[in-house]
């Protein structure tokens, strides 16, 4: 597959960049690897190792015409979607856990605490950043990173270069999972959200029966208290719907590896 020798040097480089596209592509998408303070020399090396071995197990030749060919920019758009969509579904899988630390976050009236958020570099809520945190050590610790190593290798085999656009039924999915991870967060959040509503409805009593208390100076610190000892008591609960929607996302990312869909 590969040319040998100095005369086809040139040629075995356009290889190497079209294995890196897919790889490159969902590892930018994807959680972790996608972060904008991790190096742009570590993706494409990672994307360089796992993309020539894996571009070798369907035979493979460049267009007669070169990149620059409507063949060529045809071979790579597809390598850039199907890569993605691979990455973009564990994204929105990974997603859940800011959707569920920003809905605790606003229940406990720390929707004004806000963090610059390491993955994409915009302000987001401090407690969606911690459980952004909990979501990467969690996605870390059941080696998602390698399983979506592994998903990209296997999407070789059902969607060959040349020949890697995802069907109508695959974008179906992806959509429709971003509604299932949105639910997903809010269900995540919904334990520690609705106690702190029952507490948000205890002070607004309280406020009714004693007109003279002044209710920000007590129902904010007892909102943040209740809602630190019920992140402490839901913590295994929290942490297991984030491995889930994780899981979720790498199980959709597969799907479409394989072509179903």
């Amino acid at each position: 597959m590969f040319p040998t020798g100095l005369v086809g040097l040139e040629a075995q480089l356009w290889v190497f960049m079209i294995a890196m596209i897919r790889p490159g592509a969902a590892f930018l998408a994807a959680p972790v690897f996608g972060a904008q303070n991790t190096p742009v020399q570590v993706r494409i090396i990672i994307s360089l190792a796992i993309g020539i071995p894996a571009i070798q197990q369907v035979p493979f030749d460049l267009p007669a015409g070169g990149i620059a060919s409507f063949a060529g920019v045809f071979l790579v758009a597809g390598e850039v979607v199907a890569g993605l969509a691979l990455g973009f579904a564990v994204q929105l899988g990974y997603a859940a856990a800011m959707m569920a630390g920003e809905v605790i976050g606003n229940s406990m009236g720390l929707g004004f605490a806000q963090m610059v958020d390491p993955q994409s570099g915009a302000s987001s809520p401090a407690l969606g950043q911690m459980l952004s945190i909990l979501g990467t050590f969690l996605f870390l610790a059941m080696n998602g990173h390698l399983a979506l190593a592994s998903v990209v290798v296997d999407s070789y085999r059902a969607l060959p270069p040349g020949q890697a656009w995802l069907g109508q039924g695959s974008l179906n999915d992806v959509v429709m999972f971003g509604g299932d991870m949105f639910a997903a967060g809010v269900a995540i959040a919904l334990p520690v959200g609705f106690a702190l509503i029952l507490v948000q409805v205890v002070m607004a009593m309280l406020a009714r029966s004693a007109p003279a208390m002044n209710l920000f100076s007590v129902g904010m610190p007892a909102a943040i208290l209740a809602g630190v000892i019920l992140m402490a008591v839901a913590a295994p609960a929290i942490g297991d719907g984030i491995a889930s929607s994780i899981q979720r996302g790498l199980d959709l990312s597969r799907q479409l590896a394989l072509g179903r869909g």
